[in-house]
């Protein structure tokens, strides 16, 4: 299934995206995509649905993270060589692990707001993990059935906040607006294989990452029973697995030497990851908000 949650900023409703395509309207069954619905017995309720039963939801409404009241927002870092290298790193032998606020969470086409004082900020385009049950020392062989689904995020980043200020990432990572989710939540029945799924990001239309999930380091199934060795997951938590090269800090030109772009307003990211429905973002200047 393709859970989506619509409409207005903090008015989310639930929904889900049926096999034509449409957006159908859940809020008559379930009252979000909260925590609550994200275990297997829950998601094979909403399965059973008939979907033409449901209403359709005519024109396009804005989406939200499909997922609500997500608890955790823990990210990985440097989880493929080549992105490692651009950023002239080594390739971790643990996985790198940090947190995104879950303030910065938005949804998947509303705007990036550069932060007040931006020099450096980034894209990063990732697969998105959504945790369904609780998960506490899990081993990898049992670390996917604790998955409720996957989603594409954006883990746009602030360099200089992140690298240069105390080397505490958080600081970089958790901007307002710097976590788009989604569009969809995709239950893990429809994604048989996490380590086989295209990643891209194009800037101002040209493409400047693409990747695969193939190239991880450490596999979605590693990430999940490793984070779980330090702290327990719980259901709507989110686990974004890290980005493939391309990212801005990285950029070099023809001559090979360091050519670093950054956003500024006025730029679109278009991204997506196979499968999981793309994200389009127009990035503009601080606000006071």
């Amino acid at each position: 299934m393709k859970l989506v949650r619509f409409g207005p900023m903090g008015r989310e409703k639930p929904g889900l995206i049926d096999a034509q395509g449409k957006l159908r309207d859940l809020s008559a069954v379930i009252t979000d995509i909260s925590p609550e619905q994200l275990n297997d017995k829950a998601l094979a309720k909403i399965a059973r649905l008939k979907t033409d039963s449901l209403p359709w939801v005519r024109g396009k409404p804005r989406m939200g993270c499909p997922v609500s009241q997500v608890g955790k927002f823990i990210a990985i870092g440097l989880n493929y060589a080549d992105h490692a290298a651009e950023s002239n790193l080594p390739v971790p032998s643990e996985p790198v692990v940090f947190m995104k606020a879950t303030s910065c969470i938005q949804g998947p086409n509303d705007p990036v707001m550069l932060p007040k004082g931006s020099v450096k900020s980034d894209w990063e385009v990732e697969l998105g993990v959504v945790i369904g049950s609780r998960a506490s020392y899990v081993s990898q062989a049992q670390a996917l059935q604790h998955v409720a689904g996957y989603c594409t995020v954006n883990d746009v980043s602030e360099r200089e906040f992140q690298l240069e200020r105390g080397m505490t990432w958080d600081k970089g990572k958790g901007c307002d607006t710097f976590g788009p989710i989604g569009p969809w939540l995709v239950t893990r029945d429809e994604v048989p294989n996490p380590q086989r799924l295209g990643l891209w990001l194009e800037l101002n239309g040209v493409r400047v990452q693409t990747g695969n999930t193939k190239t991880m380091v450490f596999n979605v199934a590693k990430l999940v029973s490793y984070v779980s060795q330090f702290m327990t997951l719980m259901p709507g938590d989110v686990i974004t697995t890290g980005t493939p090269p391309g990212v801005g800090m990285g950029r070099k030109n023809k001559n090979g030497k360091p050519a670093p772009v950054f956003l500024k307003p006025g730029d679109v990211m278009r991204l997506g990851v196979d499968g999981l429905g793309e994200q389009h973002q127009h990035v503009v200047a601080y606000r006071k908000h």
